[in-house]
């Protein structure tokens, strides 16, 4: 139980903590199906709220990035100051703000003001996910109980990545793309009531400081890395612009390596990138968030603009690639417990990647059901290797770091989704033919998919590796 004020660490005596409630799997889930939801539910509202508000490529880009910049930039933040002042308070507080930041943008009647206001989700965002691993964590302290619990917060993201497409077309061509950011209000008040009702307090970490000039240097390499490859598009790779910029993320990169390696309280300590499943496992999520979200943006622009499908008609026909993440989160999470996690993220990256190789090479306009296998390749092969790689991170973290590698974990992903979608946003503008560019970028995606191969077959342990023992 928790003392007074939560200073110190619980013991897992409770109902939570042996696993016989789902109360707090699903409290934690919800907030972080809002979170994925509002990933994916945009993708096929972007092209009619950039015609109603006059966006231009590179601000379309902007709507859907703007939220995971500052989502991936401060998600060592979120966790950081979890681990300090209690994982559960930092996740409630996370909801409010997303709410709020809904609401925000779902009035909003210019770009630039959505735009601020998706920052606003992204800092919602970036508050609410290592919080929710790190939950689960306290809340299912065994291996084979956290194997389930991450499996399932696995398939809450499917679940979410699925409902996405589909639930932004059917809202954008009925009530209006305004509701695709109000649906998170009732999805918000449901997960705050049942965190605040079902979770225990998290323990509070009075001596782990937030090292400020870190963060500052690691939201400036994520802003300039994101903002490099929005603008290379519109003003060409060679623009001194773009040249001064990669040169001031690679700046920014090294003061943040720097400053982690001198701080007495880093925010990110440096010894446990020293761990292969760590450092490769957050790697993975990079890899595959980069090829699937990239090729989720690309392919829904390609079916609006290119075919000039509706709203509805794009998230049906992306239906089939996120469908499959769902199916294939609640499969690997069953069959970790046999084969451990190397082989389901190993094949979960050879499948992903032979399904955007197979849309590379189907030629200028394939008939639409050529792609429905490569698509649900892609999706099929991304959630199959989420859990395993979810799970290889969490259980080479000690259990005082949990916030700091959800964090770490979370913001690798988020990084790679971002620049999955600027890049392939880039590769559109910048191609000599819209059908050139989207190849380019499935093949790019294909190659992101080989190389995670390569790092889960060096990094992931043969068996599944063991928890450490909580303090």
């Amino acid at each position: 139980m928790v003392h007074a004020g939560g200073t110190q660490a619980e013991r897992p005596d409770g109902p939570a903590a042996s696993g016989r409630s789902l109360a707090p799997l699903l409290a934690v889930c919800a907030g972080y199906f809002m979170v994925i939801l509002d990933v994916t539910v945009i993708n096929v509202a972007v092209p009619v709220v950039g015609r109603e508000l006059s966006a231009s490529l590179t601000g379309i880009q902007w709507i859907t990035d703007g939220y995971t910049l500052v989502f991936a930039g401060l998600l060592l933040t979120g966790g950081a100051l979890g681990d300090r002042l209690g994982n559960r308070r930092l996740f409630c507080t996370g909801v409010v703000v997303f709410i709020v930041a809904s609401v925000g943008c779902g009035l909003a009647r210019s770009a630039g003001i959505l735009v601020t206001a998706r920052l606003l989700e992204g800092l919602g965002a970036a508050l609410i996910v290592p919080g929710s691993l790190a939950l689960l964590q306290q809340a299912y302290p065994s291996p084979a109980e956290r194997s389930r619990a991450f499996g399932l917060w696995g398939s809450m993201a499917g679940i979410a990545a699925s409902a996405g497409p589909l639930l932004g077309g059917l809202l954008v061509s009925t009530v209006g793309w305004r509701w695709v950011f109000f649906i998170n209000l009732p999805v918000g008040c449901a997960c705050l009531l049942l965190t605040l009702r079902h979770v225990p307090a998290s323990a509070r970490r009075a001596d782990r400081p937030v090292d400020w000039p870190a963060q500052c240097a690691l939201i400036a390499m994520v802003a300039l890395l994101i903002s490099v490859l929005n603008e290379a598009g519109r003003r060409g790779w060679t623009d001194p612009l773009i040249l001064a910029g990669a040169g001031l993320c690679l700046l920014a990169a090294v003061a943040f390596v720097l400053r982690e390696r001198l701080a007495r309280n880093p925010v990110l300590p440096l010894r446990l990138l020293r761990s292969r499943p760590m450092s490769g496992g957050s790697a993975i999520g990079l890899l595959f968030n980069f090829a699937f979200y990239g090729m989720i943006f690309t392919a829904s622009l390609y079916f609006q603009h290119h075919r000039g499908l509706s709203a509805l008609r794009t998230g049906v026909a992306l239906f089939p690639a996120v469908a499959m993440t769902m199916f294939a989160s609640v499969l690997s999470g069953r069959l970790a417990r046999r084969t451990g996690h190397r082989p389901l993220v190993v094949t979960g990256m050879f499948v992903g990647a032979a399904g955007l190789a197979g849309w590379a090479a189907a030629g200028r306009n394939p008939d639409y059901l050529l792609l429905v296998a490569p698509m649900m390749a892609a999706g099929f092969g991304t959630s199959f290797a989420l859990t395993g790689s979810t799970a290889t991170v969490m259980s080479a973290a000690p259990d005082t770091y949990s916030g700091t590698a959800s964090a770490l974990f979370n913001t690798a992903r988020q990084i790679g989704s971002a620049a999955g979608v600027a890049l392939g946003g880039s590769l559109l503008a910048s191609a000599a033919s819209f059908t050139t560019g989207l190849r380019t970028g499935m093949a790019v995606g294909a190659a992101a998919y080989l190389t995670a191969a390569a790092l889960a077959l060096f990094c992931i342990p043969r068996k599944h590796p063991a928890t450490s023992p909580a303090e």
